[in-house]
């Protein structure tokens, strides 16, 4: 009877996942939102200022009744400076100027922007030639016009792939973390007006750890799948040059079967996803490195680069100090806290361990015994290796690589993201680890945060993601940004944009971190809920699934009682976990659990815990 049971449930995973990707790919994919203003005022000068409210890739749609023909100056931008659109607003931050003639015999006009060479040539994403061009904008001012124009007259017209708002929510009793959280979840919908994930605006190229970043969070945000599995597809044969960067597409391909319980990719892709592990660069020991000789025209051929003369180049973070780029950066050292480039790069070997870990389990899954074997083995000789040679026994921390004696934040935070850290060492390389603050960028924030919540550090990484400092996603509120930047401010990195998804991890780390709601099992049959609440006093979360949504709420009574209310869908099982102080006792339902079991089964519907303490 419960092997039946289970093939069925199979068989419905198999259909649900089918089903949720037909459904998807029926509707249009990318659709067209023309969006109202929040505001419009006119000046005692006879000038128009429009506000959208909110940054989105489109042009602007004016209703104009003119009474004789007459040019309209209309100004669109991202920055404010003084109550009115920045001119020259630095960076890659979006200004437009365009005069558009208007007469009587026409009352309808679509703004026609001119094309940005850069994000519009070479390795760049192409929008087909009716979406026309389009550019990232959220204010809009008309200069004197002959005629009066009300807030009907205008609409921002924006460019979307298909996005469900109500398929995710989150709040909590932290009102700085809600705003980041509605900063990144938007971030997801404004930055996928392409169609596939892409760096931001000022390039719109496809880049794999952006990719990665982007994926999580579009999964923790809504139901969607196809426009992952696009862009790890165009991976396959538009490669991009850093070291790290091949190394996350095999974490693209394995969160995708994570989440959808589809292995078509897995199979489609096997043998170049084991390609771009850059297994074929290991010495003995197991590690890796780019600079043997071994990367030669034939093995970026087998990477899928078509210009084969290119090199991989170790990248750890971005940017880099002021000795690799002509920036006058404020920290001179950029994003990299110091990191020492060296021949073997602790994090780029961090990086190798878990493709070996994740291609053992993927070999597994398709039957490949004898690789599945292979690659068990060789996560466990690069994990020993890394942590005997790039290990500092003295400090308890790691060094960034072979015949370095400087540690960085990155070094350590990417051993604990992948749990390369001997039990003994934890508590010095997560005291390491804490003591460097957020010396990463955007984009190092998403391992900083992933190793911190595997180790329990759940109330440093809530301070983290809710700090106030100009290291921070409030800062990019502060400056007038509602997508996430490409870094946590201009001044530390002067050409970014004001629209990069990469800058965007807390929509992920808060539903599969803070929450630590995560497949147990291919498409979500099982869910793993392991909390980490910190001094949170209450919290909501709605998080999509290919099963429907997991509901959850969070409340603190009287420092007393810990009370969680869990809604899980049917079909779909639950395993919750949390770490309890002394003398705290769970109860599920109202019955007393075991308190030797590392771990509390939850059933589909409405579960109840509650943590109560015993100590008066």
């Amino acid at each position: 009877m419960n092997k039946l049971f289970s093939v069925l449930t199979l068989l419905f995973l198999l259909l649900s996942t089918c089903y949720a990707i037909t459904q998807v790919g029926s509707k249009k994919a990318i659709q067209i939102e023309r969006i109202a203003p929040v505001a419009i005022n006119r000046s005692p000068e006879g000038d128009y200022f429009i506000d959208f409210g909110k940054d989105a890739f489109g042009t602007l749609e004016l209703t104009y009744k003119a009474k004789e023909p007459e040019t309209l100056v209309i100004s669109l931008g991202e920055k404010l400076l003084n109550g009115k659109i920045d001119r020259n607003p630095g960076g890659s931050i979006r200004f437009a100027e365009v005069s558009l003639p208007v007469s009587p015999a026409q009352t309808s006009y679509t703004i026609q922007l001119k094309a940005d060479k850069r994000n519009t040539s070479g390795a760049a994403v192409l929008l087909p030639d009716s979406a026309g061009v389009v550019m990232p904008f959220r204010y809009a001012e008309i200069k004197n016009p002959g005629q009066k124009i009300t807030a009907s007259d205008v609409r921002q017209k924006a460019r979307f792939h298909y996005f469900d708002e109500s398929q995710s929510d989150f709040s909590c009793s932290d009102t700085v973390l809600n705003q980041v959280w509605k900063l990144c979840k938007y971030s997801i919908k404004a930055t996928s007006f392409a169609g596939l994930y892409i760096d931001g605006d000022r390039e719109r190229i496809p880049y794999e750890a952006d990719a990665y970043l982007n994926q999580l969070g579009h999964y923790c945000v809504d139901k969607e799948y196809d426009m992952a599995r696009s862009t790890i597809e165009h991976f396959m044969s538009h490669p991009t040059w850093p070291t790290e960067w091949q190394l996350h597409v095999v974490l693209l391909a394995y969160q995708d079967y994570c989440y959808s319980g589809d292995t078509e990719l897995l199979k489609k892709y096997y043998d170049q996803l084991k390609t771009k592990t850059l297994m074929d660069l290991a010495r003995e020991d197991g590690l890796i490195s780019t600079t043997t000789g071994k990367v030669n025209e034939e093995f970026m051929r087998k990477l899928g680069f078509s210009d084969s003369k290119q090199r991989l180049r170790d990248i750890v973070d971005w940017p880099a100090g002021q000795k690799d780029t002509s920036w006058k950066l404020v920290n001179a050292e950029g994003e990299r806290d110091g990191y020492e480039m060296v021949a073997i790069n602790t994090m780029v070997n961090c990086f190798f361990y878990e493709n070996m870990r994740l291609m053992a389990e993927i070999a597994g899954l398709l039957d490949k015994q004898a690789d599945r074997e292979y690659f068990e083995k060789m996560a466990a000789k690069v994990k020993e290796s890394i942590n005997q040679k790039l290990f500092n026994t003295e400090k308890g921390i790691y060094v960034d690589g072979e015949g370095s004696a400087h540690s960085s934040l990155h070094a350590n935070m990417m051993a604990l993201a992948f749990g390369i850290v001997a039990p003994e060492n934890i508590k010095t390389v997560t005291n390491f680890v804490k003591s460097r603050g957020m010396a990463c960028s955007v984009y190092g924030s998403q391992y900083l945060l992933e190793g911190l919540y595997r180790y329990n550090e759940g109330q440093y990484a809530l301070d983290l993601m809710s700090a106030t400092t100009d290291r921070s996603w409030w800062n990019m509120i502060r400056v007038g940004s509602t997508i996430t930047m490409e870094a946590w401010d201009m001044k530390y990195k002067p050409n970014s944009d004001w629209n990069h998804a990469w800058g965007a991890a807390p929509a992920n780390i808060i539903p599969r971190c803070l929450w630590g709601i995560r497949p147990g099992a291919p498409g979500y049959s099982k869910a793993i809920i392991h909390p980490q609440m910190a001094d949170l006093k209450s919290g909501s979360i709605r998080v999509p699934t290919l099963l429907g949504h997991i509901n959850a709420e969070y409340r603190v009574a009287g420092n007393k009682v810990k009370t969680y209310n869990i809604e899980i869908p049917a079909r779909m099982t639950g395993e919750f976990s949390v770490v309890l102080t002394y003398g705290e006792t769970i109860f599920l339902n109202g019955k007393k659990t075991d308190p030797s079991a590392q771990s509390i089964g939850l059933k589909p519907g409405k579960n109840k815990i509650e943590i109560k303490s015993n100590i008066h």
